[in-house]
């Protein structure tokens, strides 16, 4: 995933719902439990670890059951002293006392508890692309440092891999065109990071790495579902018992679902938003235009799909009246550069959520060339009396900077082929007429024509058409 281009907009829940998700997840909630239970009589080790001897008095305070209760205990006691739940008083006696951040989760803003929540993921995350500490155990040499080697394991490497595959999870939950509920097979999630591109049928070696990452994967959600990142249904442990041993019962390898299925939740996506801005990615949410200028809300939509493109402007005219902000959109949608027709289509798409009151504002413009044919549109859609009649010359321009929004929001869509296809239909002189457009985009818009007519006679047209533009303008 490229840092270059902006990732589609999400739409994050309110901060105060996350903040309260964020304080019942089972990892921060103990974190926090530990953090009111350390004082001057409790002790770690070197680095901050718990003593073994206070083990089981955590896990008793915690409630926890189980061979993996100590594992989780000295997980949580990781995760308090990471995100400055515990502070280490003095390293050399292992004293500790509770730590600033504790106060910001009951006495601060919902952004402050957001803010120890992400701190306490990053050390999650950190755990998460680790391998099995038994492991680890083995391959520590006489000096007492990690022999790598043995462990076939490259730390940068395999954080890299968790970070594309977050990456591509967060990408494939807030798509417009993504899955319904956001859930992701993990199959489809591993292949994501191990097929490459254009490959058709995957290879033997390539399906195994596939498997060997899902199964990483599948360790990796484990550890990130306490902290609130997924919702995670685990791989079925009968899919990979033993060859040689008989099933339990009959499996269904057909059924995708048993072979883990992922989904961010509400709280993940703000974790791995927030994650995304820090590595430097363009990641916009919808509100992040709301308090700016019409100039930005028309740029940054232009990007956005339309159901959330619709979501950011009602919440930027939410904070202003009807005529001011028509007037503010109509002086930012002019233009001859590039992304001018497409301001005007998002400016259109704005104005048809404002109200009568925005009616003067139109009438202002119904002299100009760049937004006459716009404002007759919205007027006599409303009814409106007095609505004088566009000239030949103004349809024509309209028309040219229409096609040429819907093919920079669109590009070579079936929806934009039907409407060339009627546009052609309708009117028999229409390429004679419209290569003599003054529009910037006249010749583009007529070459798009030329591609998308499947009638190969009329698409001749429209390229003989372009090259006329073209000429006109000196190209």
């Amino acid at each position: 995933m490229s840092d270059s281009s902006p990732l589609p907009p999400v739409r994050l829940h309110p901060e105060a719902e996350l903040a309260r998700a964020a304080l019942s997840t089972p990892l921060l909630s103990r974190a926090a439990r530990l953090a009111r239970w350390a004082g001057p009589g409790t002790r770690v080790d070197a680095g901050g670890v718990l003593v073994e001897e206070q083990l089981p008095a955590a896990v008793e305070l915690l409630g926890l059951t189980g061979d993996d209760a100590a594992a989780y205990a000295a997980e949580a006691w990781r995760v308090a002293v990471d995100a400055g739940l515990v502070e280490i008083v003095d390293e050399e006696a292992g004293t500790v006392r509770a730590g600033e951040e504790l106060k910001l989760l009951t006495g601060g803003s919902p952004r402050d508890v957001l803010t120890v929540w992400l701190a306490a993921l990053e050390a999650v995350v950190a755990d998460a692309a680790v391998p099995d500490l038994d492991d680890l155990v083995d391959a520590l040499d006489e000096g007492g440092e990690v022999d790598f080697s043995s462990l076939d394991w490259d730390p940068q490497a395999e954080a890299e891999f968790l970070d594309g595959v977050l990456g591509n999870l967060y990408l494939l939950t807030v798509s417009e065109d993504g899955p319904g509920d956001g859930t992701v097979p993990l199959p489809a999630l591993a292949a994501s990071m191990i097929v490459p591109d254009g490959m058709g049928e995957p290879t033997n070696d390539v399906l195994e790495q596939v498997s060997d990452a899902m199964m990483r994967l599948d360790d990796q959600f484990r550890v990130l579902e306490p902290v609130g990142l997924v919702d995670y249904r685990p791989v079925d442990e009968a899919l990979m018992a033993d060859t040689d041993e008989e099933p339990a019962a009959t499996v269904d390898d057909t059924d995708v679902a048993r072979y883990g299925m992922v989904r961010l939740t509400p709280l993940g996506v703000y974790g791995l938003r927030a994650r995304l801005l820090e590595a430097g990615f363009e990641a916009p949410a919808v509100g992040d235009l709301a308090g700016k200028g019409a100039d930005a809300l028309l740029d940054g939509t232009a990007r956005f799909g339309q159901s959330a493109a619709r979501a950011e402007t009602e919440q930027w005219l939410a904070r202003r009246e009807p005529l001011a902000a028509a007037r503010e959109l109509l002086a930012a949608a002019r233009g001859a550069d590039a992304g001018a027709p497409l301001r005007r289509l998002r400016c259109q798409q704005a104005l048809s959520l404002v109200g009568a009151e925005a009616e003067p504002a139109l009438r202002e413009v119904l002299d100009d060339p760049e937004l006459g044919g716009l404002a007759r549109v919205w007027l006599s859609e409303r009814g409106a009396a007095g609505v004088p009649a566009p000239s030949e010359d103004m349809v024509f321009w309209l028309t040219v900077d229409t096609l040429a929004a819907q093919l920079a929001a669109e590009g070579n869509s079936e929806e934009l082929q039907a409407l060339v296809e009627g546009l052609a239909a309708q009117h028999n002189g229409f390429f004679a007429a419209a290569w003599r457009v003054e529009h910037p985009a006249t010749a583009e818009v007529l070459d798009a024509m030329g591609r998308l007519h499947p009638d190969k006679k009329v698409a001749k047209q429209a390229r003989k058409a372009a090259f006329k533009a073209r000429s006109q303008q000196g190209g």
